[in-house]
């Protein structure tokens, strides 16, 4: 089986070493193709003015210059092209996607785009306890239950352009209470922050924030998985279509 890699928090984040460990575990043939610098945030974009430039840190190793689903596509379509995966796993991530975060999560997208791409793929997550941990955040739930949470994902006949969302809850590997295949969540949120300050030259500068968001998941979502102590395992699909407001959009244009 031949594995590819990528993640959103670029080439070097720790949670990537994590990822490679638990996919040395599944098989021997790994392929690295991640951004070069972190692309927390940028959602399923990719890069349409401005060149992208891939570079090889070693056999089966390159850092591409551009958003996770740029990473994926040069993978699939240039450097992978003779020779394809068979499994795409994205992550490992530092922080939860969660609910409707995975609207902007890389680490998702890049998973989205090797479902578009027809290769079975999964995103994974580590959710942590407190902010500004930087690299200090534990990947310690990851690394002990990976493998267990991927091995049944492998042959699952999953549907058609269908990805999985992997979220691990924060703490030490032997409080993890096991493992849930639940829903994904709906936070009742108005939690962005705009903090503002002023640079050195007197212009004003702002930075995007998340507070804490007041949770009100469903009974078996996602949040509410984590929150019990249990990892999330979410099957998401690529169809955004809401078939429940067809009929209802049909006689308004009759």
């Amino acid at each position: 089986m031949r594995i590819l890699l990528t993640n959103d928090d670029g080439y070097h984040a720790p949670g990537l070493k994590v990822l490679e460990a638990i996919a040395k575990t599944l098989s021997d043939d790994i392929w690295v193709v991640a951004p070069a610098e972190e692309q927390s945030g940028a959602g399923h974009s990719l890069t349409l003015s401005r060149p992208l430039r891939v570079r090889k840190h070693g056999e089966k190793r390159y850092a591409v210059a551009g958003t996770p689903t740029d990473a994926v596509m040069m993978a699939l379509a240039k450097i992978m092209k003779d020779c394809q995966p068979d499994l795409i796993l994205s992550g490992v991530n530092r922080g939860a996607n969660l609910a409707e975060d995975v609207t902007y999560s890389g680490t998702v997208s890049a998973a989205m785009e090797g479902a578009l791409a027809g290769v079975r793929s999964i995103a994974l997550s580590q959710i942590y306890s407190r902010e500004g941990m930087g690299d200090s955040v534990p990947f310690e739930a990851a690394a002990a239950w990976g493998e267990r949470v991927l091995r049944p994902l492998l042959d699952a006949p999953l549907a058609p352009r269908t990805l999985v969302n992997i979220n691990f809850p924060a703490g030490p590997a032997d409080a993890v209470k096991g493992v849930r295949v639940v829903g994904q969540g709906l936070r009742d949120y108005g939690r962005l922050q705009i903090v503002t300050n002023t640079d050195p030259r007197g212009y004003e500068y702002h930075w995007f924030a998340l507070a804490g968001a007041v949770e009100t998941p469903a009974h078996a979502t996602d949040l509410e998985a984590v929150a019990d102590g249990f990892i999330s395992v979410t099957p998401l699909h690529l169809d955004l279509t809401h078939f429940e407001s067809m009929a209802m959009l049909q006689q308004a244009y009759r």
